[in-house]
């Protein structure tokens, strides 16, 4: 038992003696070993800054570029000229093909812009304020001293916000907004790549969307309807006058053409009451004699009144009569078939007729079959060209100037409106109800208030309301400016 002792005792002796010699042999491993030089430390520090500073900023950089280009590419796809587009694309331009394909599916474009810019901003706010958080620590940290941190992190946010916002967000915009053709060319091919890419997600995010969409009674829509309303081609046209850019006569001639289709065969014709019509028991000389007196080559026949037109006759057809036999032939028997045309029916309408049927003249009829009027191809083109003076009209009065019409007095307050408007149309572009009266419309109004029919530029005040004479066609008020009160605090 004693030597089994003592052999355990030797054991543990030898164990004792072998670890402290490992330690010692460590110790002086470790003592051996050079400290680490300055220049380690240099790259050590250099590695770090690397890592937490420059590459994220250079990732922020590269983000911040790609979000410009998607912005880009979104205001260029919504704001190119389809037209010119077309054009180009008829001609061979294989960029332009790219962007009208793009244009034909212009909600997915527009849908995969949109989730490049979140993705892009999402990876920008990422990388940029940790690294600009590292930049300004060392310049912040003597002035904030224990709010170092917060102070650090609000900075970071707001610089990483602000560059994000100027460099990916507007300067794209505008340049987009200044060359959407430019743009529109440069950035449709690579977005319509990555919109192929992500066609599932975007095609699930866009089915989501137009679900919700639906919900609220609304259809979405792949293409634009339109590029551009009537409305805001005339209101161009206006502002092109206003600035110089186009001649004020060009632009009312551009006015006048939009407000075309708009108008009713009652707006252009001449009333009734100044019709020159003849009897179907007239003479050729009764004709010839209306003719040289009014200046007029067309006359609607009549049996016993104006409401049972029979027929047209022609000043030609007249003079191909023999001298001789002028004073017995009448006008009934050279007279042609009369066109009627309801007073409700549009200019486009009436001119088509016009044009099928090969005639120069229509009579206009109410409702309840009664002649209205009369209106000719050259009536039509009045509303086209205004007043068109021959040999046989007295000079017609300057119409006033374009640029002067909608740039009176009143600037938001003003509205320029056809003579013609019913009551509620009235209401609805002006919010002026018209007073009871004989009357149905503006036009009616103030010849009712004025008891004649009025010059251009004269004007009627009513209730704080200024409503001056535009413009006067023939016999008619075509266009009247509105000028509403001043609202004042009670």
């Amino acid at each position: 038992m004693r030597e089994s002792g003592r052999g355990e005792s030797v054991i543990d002796t030898a164990r004792s003696i072998d670890t402290a010699s490992h330690a010692a042999g460590a110790a002086g491993a470790l003592a051996a070993a050079p400290a680490p030089s300055a220049a380690d430390t240099l790259l050590a520090a250099a590695d770090a800054v690397l890592l937490t500073t420059v590459l994220p900023l250079l990732g922020f950089v590269l983000l911040t570029a790609g979000n410009a280009f998607f912005v880009a590419a979104e205001f260029a796809l919504v704001t190119v000229d389809r037209p010119e587009i077309d054009r180009m694309a008829d001609a061979g331009d294989k960029r332009a093909r790219t962007v009208r394909q793009a244009l034909h599916a212009l909600s997915f474009q527009l849908s995969g812009a949109q989730l490049g810019i979140t993705l892009t901003a999402l990876l920008t706010g990422y990388l940029a304020e940790p690294a600009l958080s590292h930049l300004l620590e060392p310049l912040v940290g003597p002035v904030a001293g224990g709010a170092t941190s917060a102070v650090v992190g609000l900075l970071a946010l707001v610089v990483a916000t602000l560059l994000s916002m100027l460099f990916g967000e507007l300067v794209p915009k505008n340049a987009a907004l200044a060359h959407p053709m430019r743009v529109a060319l440069r950035t449709a091919a690579p977005m319509r790549a990555f919109s192929a890419a992500c066609a599932w997600l975007i095609r699930g995010l866009n089915n989501s969307a137009n679900a919700l969409v639906r919900q609220l009674g609304i259809e979405p829509q792949e293409e634009l309807a339109n590029a551009r309303s009537p409305e805001e081609l005339g209101l161009v046209a206006v502002m092109s006058a206003q600035a110089g850019a186009l001649p004020a006569d060009t632009a009312q001639l551009l006015q006048r053409t939009i407000r075309f289709a708009d108008k009713r065969a009652a707006e252009a014709m001449t009333p009734r009451v100044d019709m020159v019509a003849l009897k179907s028991t007239a003479s050729v000389r009764d004709l010839l004699a209306a003719a040289r007196e009014s200046g007029h080559s067309r006359f609607p026949v009549y049996t016993e009144t104006v409401d049972q037109i029979t027929g047209v006759a022609s000043l030609a057809d007249a003079l191909a009569v023999p001298p001789v036999r002028r004073g017995l032939v009448t006008v009934a028997a050279f007279a042609r078939e009369p066109i009627y045309v309801p007073e409700s029916l549009d200019l486009d309408a009436v001119l088509a007729g016009l044009r099928s049927a090969g005639a120069d003249l229509a009579i206009v009829v109410d409702e309840y079959g009664g002649t209205d009027g009369l209106v000719t191809v050259e009536d039509l083109a009045e509303e086209l060209v205004g007043v068109i003076a021959d040999e046989h009209d007295a000079d017609p009065p300057a119409l006033p100037d374009l640029v002067d019409e909608l740039t009176a007095p009143g600037g938001e307050r003003t509205h320029l409106v056809d003579g013609v408007l019913r009551e509620d149309e009235l209401v609805e572009q002006t919010g002026y109800r018209l007073p009871d009266g004989p009357y149905e419309t503006l036009a009616g109004f103030l010849l009712a208030r004025l008891g004649r029919l009025p010059a251009a530029g004269e004007s009627v005040l009513v209730d704080g309301w200024e409503f001056t004479v535009v413009e006067v066609e023939r016999h008619r008020i075509a266009q009247v400016r509105v000028v509403r009160p001043e609202e004042t605090d009670d």
